[in-house]
């Protein structure tokens, strides 16, 4: 049976409680542009210079109009086609050209609203969104482009229906496409970065150290064999370029870093030079805290810190993409005034940790020493590393799972391995302990983790573990009563 609407002068019960619909909106008009000029750019970068030698100037000149004019038409289709509405608590996206796309993002799941201004958006003052949401492993529909004030209100709204907007975060009457980039009266500034310290924390790094004996090494080459072709010199160029462009991309990304919060307690985060970031950090969203103290960087007592944050994909060893820097550089003073405000109580210079048996050196036989377990009153901390160290906090109230794995050289040894998993992605890690003591630690932990999702109440008697390193294994004292069932799965024996 259909129905059809008829006008009437007083609403309805059932219009009354429709949800809020906005009209459908375009991208600003400017977005195909800055479309086609990325996509120019990446695949005249993809072009190499044996291209240009065979066509010729004139010729490869053609061929990138070619290219430019086919980006921009393709672009300029695909902005035709795409649109974004809030409907109710929903952000709806249609796009695609040849496969249309339509999505509904629930604003339940969204975890956070990043706001970036690639060097092209900054020169026309525009500025795109980047939505993270649960369980996503990369941005969700990335609305490129808007202008700043339009993507700063958008953010406000979208995190305000979200529910992770406290009330009174956001000042009233303050300018969003000025807040987007500077520290407000109304946001405490927590740290600033010098960019003098970013530089030379770079230029202690291998690939800047080892850069001179690698021209050397070039020069070397080039006189010997007598010839300077342009293909030779243009190649090796690029070489060179490609060994600094991890240095030089951190610099970029780096750059002016500042660290505020905002009168609701949320992580305000703004850096970059040729890509400007703004990012929302609400402190229950961070899974996990990660110190790293380069080698290079030892001689300064420098060291970078790192969050996990949840919606983001856990970053990649050796990528330098995400969103997840909490300080690039600075020594221990800043980093435990930044570890105590993420991590309320926790103190950097009272982590103390445990080592793993002696008989297992020589599976370790030069970092041995600078490995450890430790549990404190509020995270579990683990640290490896030999060249770059690195300590790694993971709050028990984050906790997702615990596992111990056991490996054939481990089961020689009578050592097993735990996994504490946070919802980030990364783990805290307590390798080659011994077998007893993995499990009373997996026991622990999964505890600890039920105990710290429970509103507040008095410590129950008789703790496994004390607040501190781990104990060595057979000083465990068996659980209090009263505990869960599945408590006794950790407390299997040794198997034979």
């Amino acid at each position: 049976m259909s129905t059809t609407e008829t006008p009437s002068a007083s609403p309805s019960p059932e219009r009354a409680d429709a949800p809020e619909r906005a009209d459908r909106q375009r991208l600003h008009p400017l977005s195909p542009l800055l479309h086609g000029a990325k996509s120019l750019f990446v695949i005249v970068a993809a072009l190499s210079w044996q291209t240009l030698r065979q066509l010729g100037p004139t010729h490869f000149a053609m061929v990138v109009l070619a290219l430019a004019v086919g980006a921009l038409i393709f672009s300029a289709v695909g902005w035709w086609n795409t649109g974004y509405q809030v409907v109710g608590r929903e952000l709806r996206i249609s796009d695609g050209l040849l496969w249309r796309r339509n999505r509904a993002i629930p604003l339940d799941r969204l975890q956070s609203v990043e706001l970036r201004r690639p060097l092209l958006a900054q020169l026309t003052g525009l500025a795109e969104l980047r939505l993270e949401v649960v369980g996503g492993s990369k941005a969700e529909a990335p609305l490129a482009y808007l202008t700043v004030r339009e993507a700063s209100a958008l953010r406000e709204r979208l995190l305000e229906l979200s529910g992770r907007t406290p009330q009174g975060s956001t000042a009233s009457g303050a300018d969003p496409a000025a807040a987007a980039h500077t520290v407000t009266p109304q946001e405490h500034l927590l740290l600033s970065v010098s960019n003098r310290d970013l530089l030379i924390s770079q230029l202690l790094t291998p690939q800047a150290f080892l850069l001179p004996v690698g021209v050397a090494w070039v020069i070397t080459q080039f006189v010997m064999e007598g010839s300077w072709t342009f293909i030779g010199i243009a190649s090796t160029v690029t070489a060179m370029a490609g060994v600094l462009l991890q240095p030089i991309r951190r610099v970029l990304r780096d750059w002016d870093f500042r660290l505020a919060r905002d009168p609701g307690g949320r992580l305000l985060l703004r850096y970059g030079l040729t890509e400007t970031r703004s990012q929302v950090v609400p402190l229950h969203r961070v899974q996990a805290v990660r110190i790293t103290w380069p080698l290079l960087w030892r001689l300064t007592d420098w060291l970078y810190l790192q969050l996990d944050v949840a919606g983001y994909g856990a970053p990649e060893r050796g990528n330098d993409t995400g969103s997840d820097r909490l300080l690039p550089v600075g020594d221990r003073d800043a980093a435990r005034f930044l570890i105590g405000t993420v991590l309320p109580g926790v103190d950097l210079a009272a982590l103390a940790t445990t080592p793993p048996p002696s008989r297992v050196g020589w599976l370790h036989p030069f970092g041995l020493r600078f490995m450890g377990v430790g549990l404190h009153p509020d995270v579990l901390v683990t640290r490896e590393g030999r060249l770059a160290r690195e300590m790694t906090l993971v709050p028990y109230a984050r906790l997702q799972s615990v596992r111990v794995v056991q490996g054939p050289l481990q089961r020689m040894l009578g050592v097993a391995t735990v996994y504490a998993d946070a919802a980030g992605g990364r783990s805290g890690v307590a390798r080659d302990r011994d077998l007893a003591e993995a499990w009373a630690l997996a026991d622990e932990l999964a505890r600890r983790a039920r105990q710290a999702r429970q509103p507040v109440s008095p410590a129950p008697a008789g703790l496994a573990f004390p607040a501190g390193p781990v104990p060595p294994a057979g000083s465990v004292p068996p659980p209090a009563g009263g505990e869960a069932a599945d408590d006794s799965y950790w407390q299997r024996p040794p198997q034979a």
